[in-house]
């Protein structure tokens, strides 16, 4: 192949994005400098987080410029390398970008070990979001065996590995996710003890499935299911906000009053609740290699399962990124570069 393709970023969307925010082009193939490795992707991670890269509000991480390519993490194959540590062929997590090639610093790339699970799950399960899922139990969940962990957007590439670690620690794991389809796939192949579905009565499953209250609640959705599992904290609950993704598109200048403002947080003090975020690039990567040999052994024990969406051609990636914040994909959502 002779030449790049690359998806960029053509203007900052006002509340939902659509397609015509993006732009597909082609270009050349950059070539790796000193110490830079060529990497072809095979497969990049559409996650929540993009969203607020699009936007020039001032966060975490960098925005993307307009006119610049979209930000997000791919795994894929040596094409050349100016490192003596990677040759061509071998299978590498870090690559950048949704674009099919991109040249890295040797630094910024890790070989993958394909025996532990298929170069995909490096985008998922055993890349950020499993990490993320790993970090925020190890610091801020800390479930500790017979309580309750409530996870939203349950059967998501966060959610999926959370209530997984949830009850391999001996914790009792409720889901919650969009659909009948996705609370039997939690239950059935994850192994959650329930699913609720907040399309129905939120209020009353979640009494129904937790009469007792909640001790650890994984917050990836906000709005109102947030402001449902919030009353219903436990003394001395834990909060981990990892994500809001209800929040992601509204528009500056909208309501944000009601049940979408989230819970009226009076009882932090009352019932001793802690609530905390974090960015897992603060420190996860620093203990992948930890991460990584806990999730090893819960896959060859059978006690680790996953699902992906896997969306065929980048030039499809803005509208399953468009879907992915409608909640439609079903499971951690990848794009087949």
């Amino acid at each position: 192949m002779s030449e790049n393709t690359q998806v960029l970023l053509r203007r900052r969307p006002v509340g939902e994005p659509v397609e015509a925010d993006f732009e597909v082009v082609h270009t050349p193939i950059p070539t790796p400098g000193p110490g830079e490795v060529l990497v072809r992707a095979h497969y990049l991670s559409l996650d929540p987080y993009m969203r607020g890269r699009m936007s020039d509000a001032k966060s975490y991480a960098k925005s993307v410029e307009l006119g610049e390519g979209m930000e997000g993490a791919t795994v894929g194959e040596v094409v050349a390398s100016h490192d003596p540590r990677f040759a061509p062929g071998d299978l590498v997590a870090g690559g950048k970008g949704w674009q099919r090639f991109c040249a890295m610093p040797g630094d910024a790339l890790r070989k993958v070990d394909t025996s532990i699970a298929p170069l995909s799950a490096y985008t998922g399960l055993l890349g950020m979001p499993g990490l993320t899922a790993w970090v925020g139990l190890q610091d801020i969940g800390q479930p500790k065996p017979g309580e309750t962990v409530m996870v939203s957007a349950a059967t998501g590439a966060v959610g999926q590995v959370v209530g997984q670690i949830a009850k391999a620690r001996g914790a009792r794991v409720v889901g919650i996710a969009g659909g009948q389809a996705k609370c039997d796939f939690a239950v059935k192949e994850l192994g959650f003890d329930a699913c609720l579905d907040h399309r129905g009565d939120l209020g009353a499953q979640l009494d129904a499935a937790c009469p007792d209250g909640v001790d650890v609640y994984w917050e990836n959705v906000g709005g109102a299911v947030q402001a449902a599992v919030f009353p219903r904290f436990r003394d001395f609950g834990r909060m981990v906000m990892c994500g809001m993704i209800a929040q992601y598109n509204t528009a500056p200048g909208a309501d944000t009053s009601g049940a979408a403002a989230g819970p009226n947080l009076g009882a932090v003090v009352r019932k001793r609740l802690r609530i905390q975020g974090f960015i897992v690039f603060d420190s996860g990567w620093q203990r992948y290699a930890q991460f990584l040999a806990e999730m090893d052994g819960l896959i060859r024990a059978g006690r680790m399962r996953w699902k992906e969406d896997v969306v065929d051609g980048l030039e499809n990636a803005p509208r399953a990124f468009i879907g992915m914040l409608r909640g439609e994909n079903f499971g951690k959502l990848v794009v087949k570069v």
